[in-house]
């Protein structure tokens, strides 16, 4: 008898050590609550586009927004979501919207996100207090500010002060007005020719997925605007 247990002991030890099922807990794909980089890198398979869109207060908005602005807090939407970084990182990434906007901006991102367009930061503009100019020279991809169009002529709200438009990559897409490259990094991005990481050129990701939703491009105008997508052609 005391053989027979010997023998029973011993092959199920040889099973357990071919393969048999593994006992700990599976990993966590969704890398935890609140962090800001999802924590796989770029040969690992990629988690589904996650997104969420919820309201946003005066206080929440900070000096991206003020009283006399053409549109309230009420009327914008806050959406988190995932992105891609220029390293092949996923992230997670915040932008302010017009609430009319929210779906076809989160399938617009959806579509960047499926085909790993790389976008270097997704911050609201208040991050910068309100401040374009800094924005655009960290290279941020943002939507709603209110703030007057940089264009010349009679003063005017910029159709990012309705949160309906959204600069994405400055750096590699700047704007050309006035003789000026906006930002000033941009400069090195003026040749639009061949194609390099994030760039918005005709046919590309970047301007495709804007199409299909309806969005214009600020690069088709006189003055280029390689950066601007709006849903009102302004």
């Amino acid at each position: 008898m005391r053989g027979v247990l010997l023998v029973g002991l011993l092959t199920a030890l040889a099973v357990a050590g071919c393969g048999g099922p593994p006992t700990g807990p599976p990993s966590d794909p969704g890398g935890g609550a609140g962090g800001s980089t999802i924590p796989f890198g770029p040969t690992s398979t990629a988690p589904e586009f996650r997104h969420d869109v919820s309201t946003v207060t005066a206080a929440e908005l900070g000096e991206s927004w003020r009283p006399g602005c053409p549109v309230g807090p009420d009327q914008l939407r806050r959406i988190r979501l995932d992105y891609w970084d220029f390293d092949g990182r996923p992230q997670i990434g915040t932008i302010v919207v017009h609430r009319s906007v929210t779906a076809e901006v989160v399938e617009i991102f959806a579509t960047l996100y499926r085909e790993r367009f790389p976008i270097r930061r997704l911050q609201p503009v208040d991050t910068y207090a309100g401040d374009d100019d800094r924005s655009m020279a960290d290279d941020n991809t943002s939507g709603f500010n209110c703030r007057r169009a940089v264009s010349g002529g009679a003063a005017k709200w910029s159709v990012h002060a309705y949160g309906k438009a959204i600069d994405v990559n400055p750096v590699e897409n700047p704007y050309l007005v006035d003789g000026r490259v906006l930002p000033p990094a941009g400069a090195a991005y003026r040749d639009r020719s061949g194609h390099r990481p994030g760039t918005a050129v005709p046919g590309g990701v970047l301007v495709e997925a804007f199409a299909v939703a309806g969005w214009q491009w600020g690069g088709d105008w006189r003055s280029p605007d390689y950066q601007h997508f709006t849903r009102t052609g302004g």
